[in-house]
């Protein structure tokens, strides 16, 4: 079965909100709502989306603030984002563009040209994202090439250890239990134990070698990777 991708909607106006979400949700995508700039990085540094529809006028910070914030930082300079507002003219538009946006949405839009525009700009993005790559502290990996690296020295890890890093990068700062990390990355392979998890971390450590500390054994709840490791 594929995966629904996800879209974050950040809109301050609740019917709007329902409106796409509902249209998504039956379109076969996956959508959640922030309504604020907080709220909206509370949820990207708990999950990256798929796809953000970011409304340009929002309590606290712009749209157009979290944008640029969004494009700077190497955690999420690849997920694409669509902006939405009742600004029209075309100086507005080239700013949201230049912010960093993908697309751009002229209110009141129809829910056909929303998912038109949404499907669009996964499609072009798609190859970005498949050849991308994630660095936190000094740790990098590249998943077009299947390398990955410690203050740009070559690191080799098994199969299984990669892809557990690329999961727990792609989800940096973020606390995974080890049943989370069974059904991501394991898949419905049920039959493995969650204490193999523990294994896998620690021969992910052994590994990075001194890159090791960055993945993060949080008592009672599970693993991160993070860039701040405790001492």
């Amino acid at each position: 079965m594929m995966k629904q991708p996800t879209v974050l909607i950040v809109e301050d106006e609740p019917a709007i909100a329902e409106l796409m979400a509902v249209n998504l949700r039956h379109n076969g995508f996956h959508p959640f709502w922030a309504v604020d700039s907080a709220s909206a990085q509370r949820e990207i540094d708990a999950a990256l989306p798929d796809l953000i529809l970011l409304d340009w006028m929002l309590p606290g910070e712009s749209g157009l603030t979290l944008a640029k914030r969004w494009r700077s930082h190497p955690r999420t300079k690849l997920v694409p984002i669509i902006m939405l507002t009742a600004r029209s003219d075309e100086a507005d538009r080239v700013a949201g563009l230049d912010a960093g946006a993908d697309d751009y949405m002229a209110k009141p839009f129809s829910t056909k040209e929303m998912l038109a525009r949404v499907r669009a700009v996964l499609r072009r993005r798609a190859p970005e994202q498949a050849e991308g790559g994630f660095a936190i502290g000094g740790l990098a990996l590249d998943v077009g090439t299947h390398r990955v690296s410690f203050n740009e020295q070559p690191l080799k890890l098994g199969p299984t250890e990669f892809k557990l890093l690329q999961y727990l990068m792609s989800h940096a700062e973020r606390v995974h239990s080890r049943g989370q990390l069974l059904d991501k990355v394991w898949g419905d392979h049920v039959f493995i134990e969650e204490r193999t998890v523990d294994v896998h971390i620690k021969r992910l450590r052994e590994a990075l070698g001194a890159g090791g500390v960055l993945v993060e054994t949080v008592r009672g709840a599970g693993y991160r990777v993070t860039a701040h490791p405790a001492p």
